[in-house]
């Protein structure tokens, strides 16, 4: 019997180290959003001049399929909306991760605008820089992160089952 123990003592241990190692990428990445919202904002990027600007950049030189390419650029020609909301998303994700509230579907929102932005960047950047947060992206949603110092925790209490957090 004691070697039962040990054993679910010992896996308990390993899915608590776990938990905290998403835990610790679900506040990279939220902390990668909020830092990137606040250097494109020191750059102008959500200024529909700016904006527009680097849309037509990744129409002209990237190699993003010809939809996408479509979609971004009537989202440049509407850049005095979609700048600052570029900037609002970018912040909101950032924000929302790093205090761990509704972090399966803003991990899944993550995921898709990273996938989007790596999509459209293709050719222009180094493949690995988006894809690795998008990856980080993903395994928080499958994961769970906001269950560890987060307000999920306190939500998943109530409703344990839910796939909110």
């Amino acid at each position: 019997m004691s070697r039962s123990l040990d054993h679910r003592d010992s896996m308990e241990a390993q899915r608590r180290r776990a938990q905290v190692a998403l835990t610790l990428t679900r506040l990279g990445l939220g902390s990668l959003f909020v830092s990137v919202f606040f250097e494109n904002r020191g750059k102008g990027l959500y200024s529909p001049s700016g904006y527009s600007s680097l849309i037509n950049y990744y129409i002209e030189k990237g190699h993003a399929p010809q939809l996408l390419k479509s979609v971004m650029a009537f989202m440049a020609s509407h850049a005095s909306f979609a700048g600052p909301m570029q900037g609002v998303t970018e912040i909101t994700f950032g924000v929302l991760l790093l205090i761990g509230f509704l972090t399966r579907p803003v991990a899944l929102g993550a995921f898709l605008f990273l996938t989007t932005l790596w999509l459209a960047e293709s050719g222009t950047a180094w493949t690995w820089e988006l894809l690795m947060p998008m990856i980080v992206a993903f395994a928080l949603m499958i994961g769970a992160a906001g269950r560890k110092w987060g307000i999920d925790e306190l939500l998943a209490r109530r409703n344990p089952r839910s796939w909110l957090w």
